[in-house]
């Protein structure tokens, strides 16, 4: 069996906080199998290039993924981080296979708390 994955790191991080915008460090390293420095390294990453924001919630924060950004990727025709997300995201419901709509209309994703549809 490979010991390898086609998404890195940061994509997992971005996809556990797509599922749980209020996850601590702990889960996400968890969850995925790094160090909790490791999680935090790459949630800063991310917020620096404005791809997740970080809200202060008590003493937790909150994350919210700007799915509107293009991908970082040269060569990808620009498709946005939401757009991906929303494939994997489907995946783990069991909708991706061929068509990941099955014929019906596109998923709508979760944007600032409102759902929005996909362009």
């Amino acid at each position: 069996m490979a010991n390898w994955g086609f998404l890195t790191n940061h994509a997992r991080v971005l996809l556990c906080i797509a599922h749980d915008p209020g996850a601590r460090l702990r889960d996400i390293a968890a969850s995925l199998g790094i160090t909790e420095r490791s999680a935090h390294s790459i949630v800063t990453d991310l917020t620096e290039a404005g791809y997740v924001l970080k809200h202060k919630d008590g003493r937790r924060n909150r994350y919210q993924i700007q799915a509107h950004l293009p991908l970082p990727e040269p060569g990808t025709g620009e498709p946005a981080i939401g757009e991906v997300l929303a494939l994997f995201a489907a995946r783990g419901r069991g909708r991706l296979s061929g068509d990941a709509t099955h014929g019906r209309a596109s998923p709508v994703l979760r944007v600032r708390g409102r759902r929005r549809d996909r362009r």
